[in-house]
């Protein structure tokens, strides 16, 4: 891959380049983006009233009284949660720390790194972003199996006599949600908005009418009943947070998709559609127990009058269906941000909509995230079972937010600290609590997350550290591109046509250059010596893409700029070139590829385990024929060996 984001902490992210991005929202209406926004981006936290209050009660971990007070203060919890984390935290501040429009956590190093300049302090944040976003990926494993199945369950309530087919029901809506993705989900995708304004006008409908048998239950919006909460029976308030924070699972995917949509149509549909639909279904189902204690085996589907419960159910199952193509579309841009800043090695990526750049689809992605769903499914058989395992992956990625946040505010945005104290204060505290809470499930499940959170940021970091130090073993036997043209332009035969040599640092000559010469003693009439480089951010303009050296005697040294959104396709950018002779003619290129072979050694760097896993993961890696668009019969290859 030839970006320079690679190596140890410090030096994971990508140089800054002087190079601009490009809104791509401008001109779209913002009530439009606001409705596809319901659809994508509110799936997951959309789908918490299917488990979430029931966990709080129904878990035998901390087995809360199911009295008046305590009911009250969980709603009052789970609203307050909702004021502080989704609404301040993430709609109010962190989603105005966009890098040129994009979000997540990615996105937000990019923006650090590009702004905040190397500083003693920027080791740590890049480890924390990183594990972030490995963090990320449990979570996109957790979040299909605990939707889909909470969904399912509703089969059981509705007509008991289909439990037994509640596991294998849901595994085949698994098999199949992930077996359409290859064909892009763009037809899918625009019945997913008004699907879930359905979804969301049902659940309120249905909290409302519960509410308003047992009004008293609107008290709960005080927070003096959270407090009182806490003073009841402290330990239990605290274990219970554990599941409490269910109701805010999915508030990262508002920043992660800002980039979709925008932050407007997003604040829009949180603030005045989402947020009073979500608060009325929770207090519909607390003023459901409050009446009868007996419903909390389901109070999300015993809302429901009988008749109507089986309707729920496919409802209910089309919302988790949808909050888990949004979870899984994430895990695809996430993966595609990451191989740009030099985070993962080249996969191969197919774009499944000529109209949308972020229609993508990673197929080892695909089918790695089908297996692990599948497999949490038929281990934990229950969504109760699985709630365990959800809440640490995200109080874990909303705290290291926080700490991000904190570089923000007081590098990028140079706030003043009585403002920025108290605020991060809040934050840290709600974040710690929640994690902490959640700690305490590690026993129970939440051992997964975190497993897959350490051994997919061990595959990142090996990488990026792996891909540094194999650049600077090449740039040490790389001699000088002024010496080797004087002394080759005249002394080898040349002939006719164009070489590009694709080479990863944009100084000495490419290895691929003097194994060509070495073994074929000719040279071409003009050679490119060809580098891509990923800027800092999402997108790079079209005028600003090419930089162009004229080194003499028909050698041309030529850098390539993307941004970390962009797919680098080489030849497309090759046909719009005007600055080194004659256009190009993909008839009469070649192109120059170097493949090396790692040899693991003792020389300072790696240890040896993680040297022999980053060639491993190099071997593995997608050919940067295709990564890059190469036409395939204008290629040549020619390996070498490096040690590191």
């Amino acid at each position: 891959m030839n970006t320079e984001a690679t190596g140890d902490a410090a030096a994971l992210l990508p140089d800054s380049e002087p190079h601009g991005g490009h809104g791509h929202h401008g001109q779209d209406r913002t009530w439009k983006l606001a409705l596809g926004a319901i659809g994508i981006v509110f799936g997951d936290i959309g789908t918490s009233p299917l488990y979430a209050f029931r966990e709080t009660f129904a878990n035998e971990h901390h087995e809360l009284p199911l009295d008046t007070p305590h009911v009250l203060g969980a709603i009052s919890l789970m609203f307050w949660s909702m004021m502080v984390v989704v609404t301040l935290k993430y709609v109010t501040i962190i989603m105005r720390a966009d890098n040129k429009g994009e979000g997540g956590s990615l996105a937000l190093l990019a923006l650090i790194s590009g702004r905040g300049g190397q500083r003693r302090w920027t080791q740590g944040i890049v480890l924390l972003g990183v594990f972030a976003t490995a963090l990320f990926y449990g979570d996109s494993m957790i979040t299909p199996a605990v939707s889909v199945l909470s969904a399912v369950e509703g089969l059981a309530v509705a007509a008991p006599g289909f439990h037994r087919l509640v596991v294998p029901i849901a595994v085949v809506i698994l098999v199949m949600l992930f077996s359409i993705q290859r064909t892009g989900t763009a037809r899918v995708g625009a019945f997913f908005g008004p699907v879930m304004i359905f979804y969301f006008l049902v659940i309120a409908t249905l909290g409302v009418v519960s509410t308003v048998q047992t009004p008293h239950v609107l008290q709960a919006l005080s927070p003096h009943h959270a407090v009182h909460f806490f003073m009841l029976d402290p330990l239990r308030a605290f274990l219970a947070l554990g599941s409490v924070v269910l109701a805010v699972t999915g508030a990262e995917a508002l920043y992660a998709d800002m980039g979709h949509f925008g932050r407007n149509p997003i604040r829009i549909s949180w603030l005045w559609f989402v947020l009073p639909a979500l608060m009325m279904n929770y207090m519909g189902q607390g003023a459901l127990l409050i009446r009868d204690a007996e419903a909390l085996r389901s109070p999300f589907y015993l809302l429901a009058p009988e008749a109507l419960r089986l309707p729920l159910v496919f409802v209910a199952t089309a919302a988790a269906i949808i909050a888990s193509q949004a979870v899984i579309s994430g895990a695809f841009s996430v993966t595609q941000q990451a191989i740009q800043l030099g985070f993962v090695p080249r996969l191969r990526i197919d774009h499944t909509s000529a109209a949308t750049a972020g229609q993508i689809y990673i197929p080892v992605i695909n089918w790695a995230l089908m297996v692990m769903v599948i497999l949490l499914v038929l281990s934990f058989q229950t969504s109760s079972n699985l709630t365990a395992a959800y809440g640490i992956a995200v109080t874990g990625a909303m705290l290291i937010d926080n700490c991000l946040l904190a570089v923000v505010l007081f590098n990028l945005w140079h706030w003043k600290k009585r403002y920025a104290i108290p605020l991060l204060a809040v934050f840290f505290t709600v974040d710690l609590a929640y994690f902490a809470a959640n700690l305490t499930k590690v026993p129970d499940g939440g051992w997964f997350p975190l497993m897959v959170g350490f051994i997919i940021f061990t595959l990142l970091t090996t990488w990026a550290k792996g891909r540094k130090l194999m650049i600077a073993r090449l740039r040490e036997s790389a001699m000088p591109i002024q010496i080797f043209i004087e002394s080759a332009a005249n002394a080898a035969t040349r002939v006719r046509g164009t070489a590009v040599f694709m080479t990863s640092t944009p100084d000495g000559v490419p290895h691929a250059l003097l194994h060509n010469l070495k073994h074929n003693k000719v040279l071409h009439d003009r050679v490119i010596l060809l580098t891509v480089k990923i800027s800092d951010v999402p997108y790079v303009a079209e005028d600003k893409r090419l930089v162009v050296e004229d080194l003499g005697k028909g050698f041309h040294r030529m850098i390539l700029y993307y941004g970390f959104m962009q797919e680098a396709d080489v030849p497309a950018a090759l046909k719009s070139v005007d600055a080194c002779g004659a256009e190009f003619k993909m008839m009469e290129t070649s192109f120059f590829l170097a493949r090396q072979t790692l040899l693991p050694s003792s020389r300072p760097g790696m240890m040896i385990w993680r040297e022999k896993l980053f060639a491993w993961m190099l071997r593995n890696a997608e050919s940067a024929m295709e990564f890059f668009r190469l036409p395939t019969n204008r290629v040549v290859e020619l390996g070498s060996q490096v040690e590191i």
